[in-house]
């Protein structure tokens, strides 16, 4: 059983997920397997997510939060790590970082800092929980049947606030380790913006 499993939803990112898979690759710390979920993909994105990943779930949900529900259900790590494909990890030293804290204690989730575009630094202040699945890592057995819904947005604030529900044990690394690259032209965010998703 690896330590981490790191889920990555990807639709059509063949533009831009070589980045995030470099970023993924490139970690010191590899007892990790690294998933995926290609979802309603016409371009190249699976035929590049196969030359890096451990598993490469071929979908047709045209829902992000759906394609996380197959990585997790696919997933064989102690700790589930989400990535969207347009984003990366901003040092080759995260996985080992998050490794060393985690071992440490009996945790179920560890939330970490995030550079988000266009807004700088989103810290990991104790007592605050960032509402987005990006800036967490999770206990899989913690996570158990809870999944994100069908919802085409916020899918990852409604999965976030389940788990909550539950008064996780966490502990919080204030430290950037993540680029969340917001507002992408034709990411969910974009596209909510502009009032073709709700």
């Amino acid at each position: 059983m690896p330590l981490f499993s790191v889920i990555v939803p990807a639709h059509n990112s063949a533009a831009f997920i070589r980045k995030c898979l470099h970023s993924i690759k490139y970690q010191t710390f590899t007892d990790y397997e690294l998933i995926v979920v290609c979802d309603a993909c016409t371009d190249d994105t699976a035929k590049i997510a196969l030359n890096y990943a451990d598993k490469t779930l071929i979908r047709d949900y045209h829902r992000d939060g759906l394609s996380r529900n197959a990585g997790i259900d696919a997933a064989e790590g102690k700790y589930i790590i989400f990535i969207d494909s347009d984003d990366w990890w901003l040092h080759e030293y995260v996985f080992q970082m998050f490794a060393n804290i985690l071992i440490q204690g009996d945790w179920d989730m560890l939330e970490y800092g995030v550079i988000r575009k266009g807004s700088g630094y989103h810290d990991a202040r104790i007592g605050r929980i960032k509402e987005m699945t990006t800036g967490h890592v999770w206990s899989r057995e913690y996570i158990g049947d809870t999944r994100f819904d069908d919802g085409a947005f916020s899918s990852d604030t409604r999965f976030l606030h389940e788990l909550m529900k539950r008064k996780p044990k966490v502990v919080w690394l204030d430290m950037p380790m993540y680029y969340y690259n917001a507002g992408r032209a034709g990411s969910l965010c974009d596209l909510h913006a502009k009032g073709v998703i709700k």
